[in-house]
């Protein structure tokens, strides 16, 4: 299956936290160095090299526990620090106006609709809507594809979703 970047002949940068073993718990020097912004662990000085080349973000992950993985918001905590995606100096100004757009790509074992509407809407109305644009991502240019129920379907359905997907992802 070819991508939409490969397909469309664009660069893009992957980031793999676990391929990458990447950490998410924040040590006790991180806490201590949190508020300041100052970066410890070189993973995150590359994946915040890599976003700030970057113009468009696209994460792909289950939810877990009607939320996020705590991989991921791990990688959020200790990545999008203070003075790179965000600062306070006059209330609050999300930093990464650059980025164009996120797509959120997501599978859990409901429906998008129950996470809407029984879930607190994790995905739209929390990781979407606030913590990105927090950080200058505006809400609008965001998408947000889902496939659940992915515990009871079949791999043709689990096939054709994600051949769909570059097809989705331009809508």
């Amino acid at each position: 299956m070819t991508n939409h970047f490969d397909k469309n002949k664009e660069s893009y940068q992957i980031i793999d936290l676990y391929k990458d073993n990447f950490n998410p718990v924040l040590s006790p020097i991180e806490l201590q160095k949190y508020s300041s912004g100052e970066v410890t662990d070189p993973l995150v000085s590359k994946y915040q090299k890599m976003i700030s080349e970057s113009d468009e973000l696209v994460f792909i992950f289950p939810i877990w526990w009607h939320n996020l993985p705590a991989m991921l918001k791990g990688f959020l905590d200790k990545t999008m620090l203070v003075n790179f995606a965000y600062n306070e100096d006059n209330g609050w100004t999300g930093l990464l106006t650059y980025i164009k757009k996120a797509t959120v790509i997501t599978t859990s074992t409901v429906t998008q609709e129950y996470l809407e509407t029984e879930s607190g809407d994790p995905i739209q109305g929390v990781f979407i809507n606030r913590t990105l644009a927090d950080m200058g991502i505006n809400p609008q240019k965001n998408k947000w594809i889902h496939f659940g129920k992915v515990n009871i379907t079949t791999d043709e359905a689990r096939t054709a979703f994600l051949n769909n997907l570059p097809t989705n992802y331009e809508a």
